[in-house]
């Protein structure tokens, strides 16, 4: 920080301080061999995926420097990897494998990862499954 700025600490209330941090990677969309209908096997399907990490107070940045920050580039390409790895019958055993991927980080203090395929059903904007630890 530069000589000339101050720094003012204390100014929020203790009432206010934050309780939780949450890293959000939202509506991923990435083709994926997922499906275990004869017509979906072999014919990636577009997959939304949502990921929300609650971290604890030392794994959330408190200075703005890239070094301390959470890797939002290491969730997309893990999942990219994951979804490219191999076929899934369900999004259950897919999400099942991203969950298990993130919560084994440091620092997560609480997860939530869902899917939704958005082109099942004209009327429904989506189906899909929801994994969460809370």
């Amino acid at each position: 920080m530069p000589d000339n700025i101050v720094k003012l600490d204390g100014l929020v209330p203790e009432r206010l301080a934050p309780k939780t941090r949450k890293i959000v990677l939202e509506d991923y969309c990435l083709p994926v061999d997922i499906g275990f209908h004869e017509f979906e096997v072999g014919n990636p399907q577009r997959l939304y995926v949502t990921v929300e990490v609650w971290v604890d107070e030392g794994s959330f940045a408190a200075s703005d420097d890239e070094a301390v920050a959470w890797n939002y580039d290491f969730l997309r390409s893990e999942i990219g990897r994951i979804a490219a790895s191999k076929r899934f019958n369900l999004q259950e055993t897919f999400v099942r494998e991203i969950y298990d991927l993130v919560a084994a980080r440091r620092g997560v203090t609480a997860l939530r990862v869902s899917s939704r395929k958005p082109d099942i059903y004209p009327d429904c904007a989506g189906v899909g499954v929801d994994l969460a630890s809370f």
